[in-house]
């Protein structure tokens, strides 16, 4: 009875392999060429054939499974059907198409998105800044308790008209170019803490934006109380509205996390963070990309334009260019997450 059984058994995984395994070897052949080459080395007919095949050795493995034919032969099956699946159904974008959808699409949505945590970050690095305005021209005293006198070098309220005026244009003694530096990194340091200190309820984010704004304010007061603020301005605007920007996005994107930890809704804390998070990484990768256009700015802009004016107009035109960017100009996401 074993015998008739084992024989049995042969017999009906020999007629189900006689019976549908061309199909399979067709269907494999058919994705090895397309795998190798591309599907233009396929004729019209056979990519044609490409879903039928799938679905018919789909069946097959169906049947396999269901009447426990050899484990071998359902590997090879379950093999071939995966590849199938992820050659027909599955996302084949290139490079250059995914970056161009994220910076037609992702990026700008995300920035939208975060438009009240935009707002926010703004408002209180103007408040730092007036606050470090105020405080240095209460009190000269405060100017060395905001800006570190490693960094100061001596060229603060009591530095000549004539010493600040010319590192704003020559570079004088170095110094300008040194702030410059130190500005660059350490808003670079403030953007990557004021994301990441997001998740402590938004407070340390706060704090660190705050504080920046009351940087500017204390080296702008030095300046503007010698004449110098419009000069100053300049200096710092060709590439400042592209970086302070970008230090405020990544406020945003600190705040939106925190805010969703603290304040989940309906959702759980969770569920919540993790709907955050995709939001706000999408808006940290745009702003590397700002911070590496400010630094080209602050490297070689600054230094080879002299321009009171120019420096503004450079500006103000990157300004404009990611307001409209984010704000303005909108892809159609028809089909697409937005």
């Amino acid at each position: 009875m074993n015998l008739l059984a084992s024989d049995g058994v042969r017999q009906s995984l020999a007629g189900f392999r006689s019976e549908r395994e061309r199909d399979w070897k067709a269907f494999e052949d058919l994705i090895d060429r397309a795998e190798k080459y591309s599907p233009k080395a396929l004729t019209d007919e056979e990519l044609l054939s490409l879903p039928v095949l799938y679905r018919s050795t789909l069946s097959a493995l169906s049947v396999a499974r269901a009447t426990s034919l050899d484990s071998a032969l359902i590997a090879y099956l379950e093999s071939l059907c995966l590849r199938g699946y992820f050659y027909l159904y599955g996302a084949r974008r290139g490079l250059i198409e995914r970056v161009a959808d994220f910076l037609i699409r992702d990026w700008p949505a995300a920035i939208r998105d975060l438009w009240r945590e935009t707002l926010a970050s703004v408002v209180l690095m103007a408040v730092g800044f007036v606050a470090g305005f105020r405080l240095v021209a209460s009190d000269k005293t405060w100017y060395d308790a905001i800006i570190p006198a490693s960094l100061a070098g001596g060229r603060g309220p009591d530095a000549t008209v004539e010493w600040l005026r010319r590192g704003l244009y020559d570079g004088g003694d170095g110094y300008l170019s040194t702030f410059a530096a130190y500005l660059f990194t350490h808003n670079v340091q403030v953007s990557i803490l004021a994301f990441a200190l997001g998740f402590a309820l938004t407070a340390p984010t706060v704090l660190l934006i705050l504080m920046n704004g009351c940087i500017l304010g204390a080296m702008f007061q030095v300046y503007w109380s010698k004449g110098l603020g419009y000069e100053f301005g300049g200096w710092l605007f060709i590439h400042g509205s592209t970086e302070l920007f970008a230090i405020c996005i990544a406020g945003a994107a600190g705040m939106r996390i925190g805010t969703r930890i603290a304040f989940p809704g309906t959702q759980s804390r969770m569920r919540a963070a993790s709907k955050a998070g995709r939001v706000a990484a999408s808006a940290m990768v745009g702003v590397a990309i700002m911070l590496l256009a400010a630094g080209l700015l602050e490297g070689f802009g600054r230094q080879l334009i002299v321009s009171d004016s120019m420096r503004y107009l450079i500006g103000g035109g990157f300004l404009a260019f990611w307001l409209g960017y984010f704000y303005l100009v909108q892809a159609d996401t028809r089909g697409g997450k937005s």
